[in-house]
């Protein structure tokens, strides 16, 4: 069908604008986190948020105010998993760990099968980094955002950024 009434359309314009300004203001409550480098969790979240505006704005059936109780509740849900994480053993148990993808040049496969990825992704992470020679890059790290982190020889210095990234030698204590 392609018309039904001006009333509907009316609605869909005023709940849908009410409850888009009330997810801006939500979002930016709750800080540049809640949408920043999307973990697991994260895009839960966000792909709920995106599912509830929706069914706000399309579904008679939902006030606008049940539609912005559900977005602030999964807003809300979002900023209590972020603080969770900086509880001892939180980030450990809420956050996947880096993953180290290249140690000192050399492509460590068994981390490649298991996150799926490919040597080719490996040469076009480099690439990315403006770096073209495999033997340059001391790391290639998956990190837990999904994102890859490489830092070449000349970077590495103590190597101390690497202390949390399993597979990386543990250096002495200082």
């Amino acid at each position: 069908m392609w018309f039904d009434n001006w009333s509907d359309i009316l609605r869909i314009l005023l709940v849908g604008a009410a409850a888009y300004v009330f997810l801006v203001v939500a979002i930016r409550a709750f800080g540049k986190r809640t949408l920043a480098q999307l973990n697991a969790f994260d895009f839960i979240v966000t792909v709920a948020l995106g599912s509830t505006l929706a069914t706000i704005i399309l579904s008679s059936d939902v006030s606008w105010a049940e539609g912005a109780v559900a977005l602030a509740l999964l807003v809300l849900l979002q900023y209590v998993v972020s603080q969770l994480r900086r509880l001892p053993g939180g980030r450990k148990a809420l956050t996947a760990q880096p993953t180290l993808l290249v140690r000192e040049g050399i492509i460590l496969d068994d981390q490649l099968g298991r996150h799926r990825l490919t040597h080719a992704d490996i040469r076009q992470t480099l690439r990315s980094s403006g770096i073209g020679d495999l033997g340059e890059a001391a790391a290639v790290i998956l990190e837990s955002d999904g994102s890859r982190s490489v830092i070449t020889g000349s970077q590495l210095g103590n190597g101390s950024v690497l202390d949390d990234v399993p597979g990386w030698p543990r250096r002495d204590a200082d």
